[in-house]
């Protein structure tokens, strides 16, 4: 099992930016996808970015591309979400997420950080 821990959230204006950080251990994440993912109350948890560990290809929600960049930084088993040019409905819990490069299910999850943009 991996562990996940997310940090960077917070306060920000509109058109501000952040990163957000997920650390993973445990398990080297080397074959696996790491995934960013948003809820707001009363929503449904909604795909936002995506990295291949072993190749750093990515993929994005069409609501995103173009203002977020995902990478991650192999040393140190970190993934990272850039956030530009952010807006009020970005505002959401951010959680991280992980899965084997096979799997279609993310089992393994952070415990979410909050993203506020004001207007």
């Amino acid at each position: 099992q991996v562990h996940l821990v997310e940090s960077g959230g917070g306060l920000v204006q509109a058109g501000g930016s952040l990163r957000l950080s997920c650390a993973a251990s445990g398990r080297t994440p080397r074959f696996y996808t790491m995934a960013w993912f948003r809820q707001t109350p009363g929503k449904e948890r909604e795909f936002v970015a995506a990295i291949t560990w072993s190749d750093g290809s990515t993929n994005y929600a069409d609501s995103v591309k173009g203002r977020f960049t995902m990478s991650r930084d192999n040393a140190k088993s970190t993934g990272y979400l850039e956030m530009n040019s952010l807006k009020p409905e970005d505002t959401a819990v951010y959680f991280c997420a992980m899965k084997p490069i096979l799997s279609r299910t993310y089992n393994d999850w952070g415990q979410g950080t909050q993203v506020t943009i004001s207007s």
